[in-house]
């Protein structure tokens, strides 16, 4: 028997579309060791999300206007602001062996 997620019904749908493809760009191929040098300088963990959102970081790397992305977040009700940290944290996984190694910093747990 094959494991399929359970899916929830998003409540705020523009909010939640636009957060998460701010969140893509931030992770496209051509912005990501841009996101990760950010991340680095200000010596934040790649998957901590509350304090990724605090310093801008997906802002800067998607280039909107600072606060955006928080904004977005916190105007989201609960099950949406946890399938936006479950696809935030499916894209930190996706990124590249190679830069993750570059930037084992980021990843570590502790």
């Amino acid at each position: 028997m094959k494991f399929e997620q359970g899916t929830i019904k998003v409540e705020k749908e523009r909010e939640f579309g636009g957060l998460k493809s701010a969140i893509e760009k931030a992770f496209a191929t051509d912005r990501i060791t841009k996101y990760l040098k950010e991340l680095g300088s200000r010596n934040l963990r790649v998957r901590d999300l509350d304090t990724v959102f605090a310093a801008n970081a997906i802002d800067r790397a998607a280039e909107e206007k600072p606060g955006t992305a928080r904004s977005l977040y916190e105007s989201l009700p609960v099950s949406d602001q946890a399938q936006v940290r479950e696809f935030y944290l499916s894209k930190v996984e996706e990124v590249d062996p190679a830069l993750r190694t570059k930037f084992h910093k980021l990843y570590q747990y502790y």
